[in-house]
C-alpha cells in the first residue's frame, strides 16, 4: 500500500518526505521530521480524505494563521508552563506605588547622566521612599559597632570597641547558635531578644506588663503585617473578609489584601483637620463594606504615612471603642513612634491606652502592634528588624501563627541583633552613652528642622497646599492640575498626578510619588516626598518643586 501512495506522489513531495525521512534517521530533526511526514501523508496524493484534510497540509501562513515560532534547529518551541494567563492572577493586581514606574524611570535617568547624556540636571534626587541612609543620614556608632563585633567576634580582642558595645556583642553570640550569627534561631526570634523587647514595652508603657511570649521577631514591620492578614483572611463571596485600610495608604497593604484576595475598605482621612481620623467616617466605610464582604480588621498607621499626621490621644480611644463595638481585629503600625516633631503632639501606643480604659477593653480587645528598625532615628532598612506583639490572640490561633512563622525558618539575625539594641541601647552611665544620646538627638532633630522647613516652604506656592508634618517622615501635599494637563494626562492613559511627577522627573531630576498611589479623594491630586535628604539638598530639591509647580501653572491654565 505505501509503494502505491508514493507512485501518486509529486516528485517535489517524494524529495519532501526523504527530507523528513532523513531528519528522523539523523535525529536531529526532534520533531520536525514527524511534522512533515505528517503533512505530507495527509495531502490527497496520499489518501482520499475529505477537503478539510487536504486543506491541513497547507502552511500555516497559507491559512492565514500566525506563523509558529521555530528555534535555529527549526523545532517547534515549547510551551511556557508560566505564563501571563497561566500565572496567579492577584499578583497582577499587586501594586506598589513607591517602586513603581516613576522610580524605574529615575534610575533610568541615573545611568543617562553616568553615561554623559545632557539633561536638564546634573543629577536626581529621591524623595520617594524612606530609605534614611540612601538619603545620606548617618547610622548610629554604637549599633555599628555591636553589629560588627558579632559579624565577626575576632574583634572583641580589640581595644578600640568600647565595654558596653562588647557585652552587648557577647551576650547576643551567647544567645545565638554556636556563638554564631549565621546559625537559625528560633522562628519566633531569639528567646534573649524577645525578652529585652517586653522589657521595652514595659518602659515605654509605663509599667503596663509585657509577655515575651506574644513577641514575634519579624523580617520588618511589613513581615508582621503581611502574617497576621495570611491568618484574618478567608471566606467567599460576601463572608469574604474586609479589611479597614486608611486613605491614603501604605500601598504595602492594598498590595497584601490584593495578594490575598480579600476586600480592602477605604476610610478617608480628613485632610482640612490634618489628616484626622473621624469615627463617623469609620462607620460609614464599615457599613457600606458589610453589605458585600464581611470587614474583620482595622489598620491604623500612627505616626502616619504617607500623611505625617500623629493621632491624639482622644482619638485612640475612640478607634478602641469603636473596634470593640463592631467587634474588629486592631492592626496598629508604629514603626514612626520616636518621629513626632508638632508642639503639642505626642506618640500614644495602642496598647498602653488600651490598659489605661481599663479591662473592658484591655482583657478583650485583639491587638498585633508593629515597630521596625527601620525607621525613626535608626533608618536601618537594609538589616530588616522587626517585631510585632499580639494581645488577647486566640490560643488556638496563636498555635497556628506559631506554625506559619516557623514555614520561613527564622526571620535575619543580624535584624534581630539590630532590633535588641534598638530596645536595649546605651544606659546612663556606660561608656557609649554620651554619643549615642547626642547622634540619636542629633538626627531627630534635624529631621523636626526639615519637617517645619518642607511645610513652610510648599505653603509659599500658588496651588500647593501642605498640612503640618507633625511626626513620620514624610509630606503629602495637595497640588492644584489645571483641566488642560488632566486632559492630557488622560488621553496618555496616566493619572494626572503621574503625568505631573514624570514631568517633574524629566525636566528637574526630582523623585517624587504622585498620590493616586496611596489612594485620595476623587478629584484631588497630591504627591508624597520624604523629608530625608541633607537640609541642603532638601532646600535645593523644595526650591526646583516650586519652581517647576509655576512653571507647571502657567504651561496648562
Amino acid at each position: 500500500m505505501a509503494a502505491t501512495r508514493i507512485q501518486l506522489m509529486s516528485p517535489r513531495n517524494v524529495r519532501l518526505l526523504n527530507v523528513g525521512r532523513n531528519e528522523l534517521l539523523a535525529g536531529g530533526g526532534g520533531g520536525g521530521g514527524c511534522s512533515l511526514v505528517r503533512a505530507l501523508t495527509s495531502s490527497p496524493a496520499l489518501s482520499s480524505s475529505s477537503p478539510g484534510r487536504a486543506l491541513s497540509s497547507l502552511s500555516a501562513a497559507r491559512r492565514g494563521l500566525p506563523k509558529e515560532k521555530m528555534t535555529e534547529n527549526g523545532v517547534s518551541p515549547r510551551a511556557k508552563v508560566l505564563t501571563i494567563d497561566t500565572m496567579n492572577p492577584t499578583v497582577k493586581k499587586v501594586e506598589y506605588a513607591v517602586r513603581g514606574p516613576i522610580v524605574q524611570r529615575a534610575v533610568e535617568l541615573e545611568r543617562e547622566l553616568s553615561e554623559g547624556i545632557k539633561k536638564p540636571f546634573v543629577e536626581v534626587i529621591k524623595a520617594n521612599i524612606g530609605d534614611a541612609h540612601a538619603m545620606g543620614q548617618q547610622p548610629i556608632t554604637f549599633f555599628r559597632q555591636v553589629l560588627a563585633l558579632c559579624s565577626y567576634p575576632e574583634l572583641l580582642k580589640d581595644s578600640t570597641f568600647p565595654e558596653d558595645a562588647k557585652s552587648r556583642a557577647r551576650r547576643i553570640l551567647e544567645s545565638c547558635g554556636g556563638n554564631s550569627m549565621g546559625s537559625y534561631s528560633a522562628s519566633q526570634g531569639i528567646d534573649a531578644v524577645r525578652q529585652d523587647v517586653a522589657r521595652y514595652i514595659e518602659r515605654r508603657d509605663g509599667g503596663v506588663p509585657c509577655d515575651p511570649d506574644d513577641i514575634y521577631l519579624t523580617t520588618g514591620a511589613s513581615d508582621g503585617i503581611v502574617t497576621m492578614l495570611k491568618l484574618l483572611v478567608c471566606g467567599e463571596g460576601a463572608s469574604r473578609t474586609g479589611v479597614m485600610i486608611s486613605i491614603p495608604q501604605y500601598p504595602l497593604y492594598s498590595a497584601a489584601l490584593a495578594e490575598l484576595d480579600a476586600v480592602q475598605i477605604n476610610y478617608y482621612l480628613n485632610e482640612e483637620k490634618c489628616w484626622s481620623l473621624d469615627i463617623s467616617e469609620l462607620q460609614r466605610a464599615l457599613d457600606e463594606a458589610r453589605r458585600h464582604c464581611n470587614p474583620r480588621a482595622l489598620c491604623i498607621i500612627n505616626p502616619g504615612n504617607p500623611t505625617g499626621q500623629v493621632q491624639s490621644r482622644q482619638c485612640i480611644e475612640d478607634v478602641i471603642r469603636f473596634a470593640a463595638k463592631e467587634r474588629l481585629f486592631l492592626m496598629a503600625d508604629e514603626v514612626y513612634q520616636d518621629n513626632v516633631y508638632a508642639d503639642g503632639c505626642q506618640f500614644h501606643s495602642f496598647k498602653k491606652v488600651l490598659f489605661d480604659m481599663g479591662p473592658e477593653y484591655s482583657d478583650t480587645v485583639e491587638l498585633a502592634s508593629f515597630h521596625s528598625t527601620s525607621k525613626c532615628y535608626m533608618g536601618e532598612c537594609g538589616f530588616r528588624g522587626g517585631y510585632m506583639e499580639i494581645l488577647n490572640m486566640d490560643d488556638d490561633v496563636k498555635a497556628q501563627l506559631s506554625k506559619l512563622v516557623s514555614v520561613r525558618l527564622c526571620p535575619p539575625v543580624p535584624g534581630q541583633a539590630l532590633m535588641d539594641l534598638v530596645v536595649n541601647p546605651p544606659q546612663p552611665g556606660e561608656p557609649s552613652h554620651e554619643k549615642f544620646i547626642k547622634e540619636r538627638t542629633a538626627t531627630l532633630s534635624a529631621l523636626a528642622e526639615k519637617a517645619v522647613l518642607t511645610e513652610q516652604v510648599l505653603n509659599t506656592v500658588q496651588g500647593i497646599r501642605c498640612n503640618p508634618v507633625q511626626g513620620a517622615m514624610y509630606s503629602f501635599p495637595r497640588i492644584t492640575i489645571p483641566e488642560k494637563a488632566v486632559k492630557e494626562a488622560t488621553d496618555k492613559g496616566q493619572q494626572p498626578d503621574m503625568f505631573y511627577c514624570m514631568k517633574l522627573l524629566e525636566e528637574t531630576g526630582i523623585c517624587l510619588v504622585p498620590g493616586s498611589g496611596f489612594g485620595q479623594k476623587e478629584g484631588t491630586y497630591h504627591f508624597r516626598m520624604t523629608i530625608l535628604p541633607p537640609i541642603d539638598k532638601l532646600t535645593i530639591l523644595l526650591n526646583k518643586v516650586k519652581e517647576f509647580h509655576q512653571k507647571f501653572l502657567q504651561q496648562y491654565s
